[in-house]
């Protein structure tokens, strides 16, 4: 039998979220806001002023706390486990970064409009590129793939933005660009996989018995 193809970057991106958690959970607390402003926290005056731009790419393996790595992991686990072994690993691994990056972008380009400050970290933005990319991979498949249909992803979705816009000390804004970059990125990197049956019934012109 053929074994199952593994994701292993979501495994690998998850053992470095888990591991930077523990490392900073070791030197100090993962819920003071000072202490991971430190450690490569996103804060818009730092990275304006600053110039400390690898604050946009380090601040997507930082998490406030338990609850906060626990829900981010288990949500990556299950999206990212769909969506690369559908795309591959490398298409998988760039829509993940750049959302995540686009994702903050969005977020620093809102606080700097409205002029608030607030430190953030994550790996949401990310995760919300994985929902976007995913829901354009399931659309490209006529709608479903294996137990995922497009309704399903759609009230995942709008269930997730719900929440965090009904939430306090939720960053909307990283959400909302890393699930759009997630789409556009997944509508120009992926294509559907054809099957065997397809390609036999395009390419042949008839039957032969033996």
């Amino acid at each position: 039998m053929r074994r199952k193809p593994e994701a292993i970057c979501t495994v690998i991106i998850i053992v470095i979220n888990v591991a930077v958690f523990l490392v900073l959970s070791a030197l100090g607390n993962t819920e003071d806001a000072v202490f991971m402003l430190r450690h490569g926290a996103m804060y818009e005056p730092a990275v304006t002023q600053g110039h400390e731009y690898y604050r946009l790419f380090t601040c997507l393996f930082l998490h406030f706390g338990i609850s906060h790595l626990a829900n981010n992991m288990l949500l990556l686990g299950a999206l990212g486990w769909n969506l690369e072994i559908e795309t591959g690993k490398v298409k998988f691994v760039i829509i993940y970064l750049v959302s995540g990056l686009a994702g903050n972008l969005f977020s620093l380009y809102h606080s700097l409009s409205v002029n608030e400050q607030a430190v953030s970290a994550g790996a949401s933005g990310a995760i919300f590129g994985l929902m976007g990319a995913l829901l354009y991979v399931v659309i490209a498949n006529k709608g479903r793939l294996g137990r995922l249909s497009s309704r399903g992803l759609l009230f995942m979705i709008a269930l997730s933005l719900y929440f965090g816009l009904t939430s306090t000390g939720v960053d909307n804004y990283a959400h909302i660009g890393g699930l759009v970059c997630g789409f556009i990125l997944s509508a120009v990197l992926y294509r559907p996989k054809r099957s065997y049956w397809q390609g036999y019934g395009e390419n042949s012109s008839g039957f032969m018995g033996r």
